[in-house]
């Protein structure tokens, strides 16, 4: 990828002084086979972060306030629920493969007891507000969402980078347990949002089915995975524009599927709630994004 071998050769060139200054000494054929017989490397990690703000500015600007991110116990129902506030139990796995393809794999330190399968990992996310603010030196603002909170569990996240086709494969499987929010410029709440898997009954194998997913062909606890949460596969690289559009070298996004159902326990409106929602047997499937600038 011409991306990589510029960065590649930038490290390069940032490294040339210190190098200089270090003592070399040849490898023997022993550390060299230390250093090419590796499997790949290895993170563990435990993390909680805080921001501020994050501010997208075009003429005016679009501003996300009082972010946290780390485990399920950063919101109040997350804590009620005994999770802890920091993101743990992380193991990412990196390795690149022989045709030069980098894989990433997001997976958990911890084992279900009952399966000895990995464990899903445990998120959790509050947001103060997200505002529409006016440029230059008008003072108009639009608060659209505030006091964002949920939690969920994140049970698969595969990333592949692939040199022959230039493009980034992310494959993730995860569920919301509870979100609530206030879509404040339109009076609305949301109330115990959830998004789990399609299940496993007729109607949801025929969606698959229909959808090009073999289900049967997959190992039990891929099976589990595909059926008890959201999945999301995603094509993301560099192409043209879509149908009769001249734009080229614009940011391509291919969702190759989206399966999901989705429950709201209330929706409210001053206050009342005016009913719950459901949504079931979600197939988002053959659809194709290009993102570029405006002229």
């Amino acid at each position: 990828m011409k991306g990589l071998k510029k960065i590649a050769l930038v490290a390069a060139i940032a490294a040339a002084p210190f190098a200089a200054n270090a003592e070399l000494q040849a490898m023997n054929d022993t550390a060299m086979g230390d250093v090419t017989g590796q499997a790949g490397v290895t993170i563990e990690l435990e993390t909680k972060v805080s921001i501020g703000q994050f501010k997208y500015t075009d003429e005016g600007s679009f501003a996300v306030n009082d972010i946290v991110l780390g485990g399920a116990g950063v919101t109040v129902d997350g804590d009620a629920a005994g999770y802890n506030t920091l993101l743990d139990q992380l193991k990412i796995d990196i390795d690149i493969a022989d045709d030069g393809d980098a894989i990433i794999h997001v997976g958990s330190l911890q084992t279900d007891p009952a399966t000895g399968a990995p464990a899903p990992i445990d998120w959790g996310i509050t947001v103060g507000s997200m505002e529409l603010l006016a440029g230059g030196t008008g003072s108009d603002s639009t608060t659209l969402i505030s006091n964002l909170s949920g939690y969920g569990n994140l049970a698969q996240l595969d990333i592949q980078v692939d040199t022959a086709t230039d493009r980034l494969n992310l494959v993730a499987a995860f569920d919301v347990t509870d979100m609530d929010f206030d879509v404040e410029f339109l009076g609305v709440g949301i109330r115990d949002l959830a998004i789990t898997g399609a299940g496993a009954d007729a109607e949801a194998m025929a969606m698959y089915a229909a959808n090009g997913v073999d289900l049967p062909a997959m190992s039990p606890l891929e099976q589990a995975i595909f059926t008890q949460y959201a999945n999301v596969n995603l094509d993301i690289y560099k192409g043209n524009g879509l149908g009769d559009s001249t734009a080229t070298d614009v940011l391509r996004i291919d969702v190759n599927n989206v399966f999901m159902d989705i429950t709201i326990g209330a929706v409210e409106i001053g206050g009342t709630s005016i009913g719950s929602l459901a949504i079931d047997n979600l197939a988002v499937t053959d659809t194709r994004l290009a993102v570029y600038g405006k002229d």
